[in-house]
């Protein structure tokens, strides 16, 4: 299971908060992601730096770009949001932060949502209680507090299967790639 070194949080629905607030959600989580970046990657200036989208097949190295679980066969296992993936790598020159997610099935099919860091087993970082959702039929909410993945770092992003369904799950995280300028989607130098 790993230790639980990190904080229980919780996911505020997109639906109680306003449009300007959800703005200044995904500033906020890019703005920290920067400041760790600017540490991490060793760029003297914020404004070197890009934001972009993640990217499953570019920053997890999975075979679809989709977000999706393997079969929740059994209820209170843990399963990956990155396919077949189940620790994911960020190469040496980018950060990534989650700052949200979406489920699209319903009825719910997962309860807990956590990240670990040093893979499956490892400790973990944040876990957030996704059942509420239920109960105020939301399917995308913004985390409490946002997570930061530094380069070179094997983390595991997991759901708690609630319901045996036998088919995967859609659980796409919210998040941000952050990189220096330059280095671009399409490898332009």
């Amino acid at each position: 299971m790993g230790n639980v070194l990190g904080t229980i949080c919780s996911v505020i629905g997109r639906d109680d908060l306003t449009t300007s607030q959800r703005e200044q959600w995904r500033t906020r989580a890019a703005d920290k992601a920067k400041g760790f970046a600017k540490q991490k990657l060793g760029v003297a200036d914020p404004s070197q730096l890009d934001v972009r989208d993640w990217q499953n097949m570019l920053d997890a190295g999975t075979v679809l770009e989709q977000w999706r679980t393997a079969p929740l066969l059994v209820v209170n296992n843990n399963y990956t949001v990155f396919q077949a993936v189940v620790a994911p790598v960020l190469a040496a020159n980018k950060v990534a932060v989650f700052y949200g997610v979406g489920i699209e099935d319903v009825p719910l099919p997962v309860s807990q949502l956590v990240f670990r860091t040093g893979g499956i087993n490892g400790n973990i970082m944040y876990q957030f209680d996704l059942e509420h959702m239920v109960n105020n039929l939301e399917c995308v909410g913004y985390f409490s507090e946002p997570v930061v993945i530094g380069p070179t770092q094997p983390f595991a992003v997991q759901v708690v299967a609630r319901i045996a369904t036998l088919v995967f799950a859609r659980v796409q995280l919210l998040a941000y790639t952050i990189e220096p300028k330059g280095l671009t989607v399409t490898g332009n130098p």
